[in-house]
């Protein structure tokens, strides 16, 4: 299969670190990665924040850089999410909606197509927070949520469960939201900080060492607040963590 890596503009800028776990980590599985070089955004934010029509130039670009490819692979579930169900600023050809129905997030290709269970390589012996993103959850659907009724389940947890020496701790509101929400955290910044730092005591309260994500941009957002409030709150993708990273 042919599948390329996409890095979301936010991890290329800060956090290149999880771009690099994210292909070293693929590669161990034997897949073969392309980076296209000319990738730039996807267009999500300005069509977050209601631009849709001039979020065309980025998505031209993205769909020019990936149409050539079986897979494409991101560590981020709201980008990914963007691709799938909101690439419609152009017109929908077979390019374009190859590119959509080909775009994976990272946890749900390792979990749904690789067919990962066992990481050898890695091992990570801390007490662990999971923050799943409302792109995860209730998007991508990697893991079942609080205000549905069904058999619990967690593709990060599942993946996770093949590291050595990691400990989950039980959050008392394991899906609710950090605040981020990309602009949201700008439009709205009172009431984002505040839902970080619930999150962030909640992580803590639980006994969590580091908080573990599939969404860099949530921890981001959780860091930041963190930071702030001098809370002793450690932060790590979780490409990082089943890549075999230890701290």
């Amino acid at each position: 299969m042919k599948v390329a890596l996409f890095i979301p503009c936010f991890i290329d800028a800060f956090y290149p670190e999880v771009g690099i776990a994210t292909l070293e980590l693929l590669e161990r599985f034997g897949i073969e990665v392309d980076y296209p070089q000319e990738q730039t955004c996807c267009g999500q934010p300005m069509a977050n924040s209601g631009a849709h029509a001039e979020a065309a130039g980025a998505e031209r670009v993205f769909v020019r850089n990936f149409a050539g490819y079986d897979y494409i692979v991101g560590p981020s579930a709201s980008c990914i999410h963007h691709v799938r169900e909101h690439l419609t600023a152009l017109e929908q050809t077979d390019e374009v909606k190859k590119v959509r129905a080909g775009a994976y997030e990272l946890v749900e290709f390792l979990h749904d197509v690789v067919g990962a269970r066992e990481f050898p390589w890695a091992e990570f012996p801390h007490r662990v927070g999971l923050h799943n993103s409302c792109s995860a959850l209730r998007h991508l659907k990697e893991a079942s949520v609080s205000e549905v009724a069904c058999t619990p389940f967690s593709k990060p947890r599942t993946l996770l469960e093949g590291v050595k020496g990691i400990e989950f701790v039980k959050l008392a509101r394991p899906d609710e939201c950090c605040g981020f929400g990309g602009t949201f955290s700008v439009t709205e910044e009172p009431v984002s900080v505040r839902m970080g730092q619930d999150k962030v005591r909640d992580h803590l309260n639980a006994g969590a060492e580091y908080i573990v994500s599939g969404d860099m941009s949530c921890l981001m957002h959780q860091q930041g607040c963190a930071e702030r409030m001098k809370a002793d709150a450690r932060f790590i993708h979780i490409a990082q963590v089943l890549n075999g990273a230890r701290a």
